[in-house]
């Protein structure tokens, strides 16, 4: 299923050579993670936000 993601940003955390990763928000608060490279193209992760602040969570830890 293809969700409608808005509200893309960057990671501040990205290299300036452009190599980055962005969040958006999605419709039904699905949180979507993508490559930036794709320009929009490519495959998208998503998590519920359950999901992501797990995820947070666990690489914030390290």
């Amino acid at each position: 299923m293809t969700r409608q993601y808005s509200h893309w940003r960057k990671s501040r955390h990205s290299d300036p050579n452009g190599t980055c990763v962005e969040v958006g928000r999605g419709e039904t608060g699905m949180i979507g993670v993508r490559d930036s490279k794709a320009k929009g193209c490519g495959p998208i992760l998503e998590f519920t936000r359950a999901e992501w602040a797990t995820f947070l969570t666990a690489i914030r830890s390290q």
